[in-house]
């Protein structure tokens, strides 16, 4: 659907499609800084996505020129999918009971639910105002609701926009976001490690940790002495699908609040469409897999992806910090700029040289009683994290 925009004498207009095959023949171009944004992340996230999740695209256009785009999901929201934990106590189970109340149903994200990172909105700042692309981002947002509404008879309960660095334009304009209700809530941090100039090999990263961590590192390494490490193409993926399936849920399930479930054959699908630029890494012992992880390689950044793992071997093998390291390692091989570690587990994480970068996010509810009450709930859900960030170079 089409729709025009006036702001004093310029004019934006938006195109929301539906599919990533459907995208114009330029819309690559302005995102050939993010694979996130690019067609073949698109169509692969299509094809495998969350059944939760629906997936739009939103291209705006000032004098035909193609000057921003965005990702929109909208995410169905459920008590059983967001909280997995069936064993929590009645006071918990209360406040589950709220948090549903006030979210359960569908929610629009600018963004991208599946993965941590500022992969949602790019805008042409140099020519354009950013403060009138937002007016006309969430212009189009309603739009966009409407539709889903006449559609499937959907009630849209929020607006989400994720997720953003502190440096990045759209912060510097909360207050026109304030202006729609859309309260800036701060969120756990995504952790960088940016590779040094000097680390030609790993060895040289090796030589600037400090004793206390150089220690770590070797005792590590000899726990997984036993394990075996071997990187898997297509057929074998596929192969293995239900295996790496369940070490993925394996790990997934323990989440505090989750808000998909992957299908089973998004990694495969994700290989098929990425092909060199999806990595899938797995870890045999005994000649049977016990452990696997995935990476992403977008430009100078090697993001890392989802894993998984089988509990009875983590602490005897230290899996998880081994995959830590395994994947810095690929990241200084192949000339990496920095490793993106994503959020969650940070204390190890900066274990190995990561640093928290700081990020935020927009929400607004669409009832404005609920509105006012979200801020404080969402602090609630995501509470400040009591972790230490740790040291480990010379």
């Amino acid at each position: 659907m089409n729709q025009s925009v006036f702001f004093h004498d310029i004019v934006i207009d938006f195109q929301i499609f539906k599919h990533a095959n459907k995208l114009p023949s330029n819309w690559n171009a302005i995102a050939h800084h993010d694979l996130f944004l690019q067609t073949t992340y698109l169509e692969a996230l299509e094809k495998s996505s969350p059944k939760n999740i629906s997936l739009y695209y939103i291209g705006f256009y000032s004098h035909s020129e193609l000057i921003g785009i965005t990702i929109v999901q909208r995410v169905e929201l459920y008590l059983n999918d967001m909280f997995r934990n069936h064993n929590d106590t009645c006071f918990k189970e209360r406040f589950k009971n709220l948090v549903s109340k006030v979210l359960k149903g569908n929610i629009l994200v600018a963004g991208n639910i599946t993965h941590t990172g500022q992969h949602g909105v790019y805008f042409n700042t140099t020519k354009y105002s950013i403060n009138d692309f937002t007016e006309a981002l969430f212009k189009a947002l309603l739009l966009l609701k409407q539709n889903i509404k006449a559609q499937y008879n959907k009630s849209i309960r929020a607006y989400l926009m994720k997720d953003y660095f502190i440096e990045n334009p759209l912060p510097l304009y909360s207050d026109k976001l304030k202006a729609f209700g859309f309260h800036k809530l701060v969120v756990q941090p995504n952790m960088v490690l940016d590779v040094k100039p000097h680390w030609n090999t790993f060895d040289d990263y090796i030589s600037d940790l400090n004793k206390k961590y150089r220690d770590r590192y070797k005792t590590a390494r000899r726990k997984a002495r036993q394990i075996s490490k071997k990187e898997l193409y297509n057929q074998d993926i596929e192969t293995h699908s239900k295996l790496l399936y369940r070490l993925y849920k394996n790990v997934s399930d323990h989440a505090k609040i989750n808000t998909f479930i992957l299908p089973e054959n998004h990694f495969l699908e994700f290989k098929l469409h990425l092909e060199k630029a999806f990595r899938v890494y797995v870890y045999y012992l005994d000649n049977q897999i016990v452990g696997f992880y995935t990476l992403i390689l977008n430009g100078k950044n090697l993001e890392t992806y989802f894993l998984g793992y089988n509990p009875k071997y983590q602490y005897q093998h230290q899996l998880y910090l081994n995959m830590l390291y395994d994947m810095l390692q690929f990241g200084i091989k192949h000339n990496f700029k920095a490793i993106v570690y994503a959020r969650t587990a940070m204390a190890i994480k900066s274990s190995v040289g990561a640093k928290p970068k700081k990020m935020i996010m927009y929400l607004k509810h669409t009832n404005w009683i609920m509105n006012t009450l979200l801020k404080a709930i969402f602090k609630l859900m995501n509470p400040k994290q009591d972790w230490e960030e740790r040291h480990p170079f010379k």
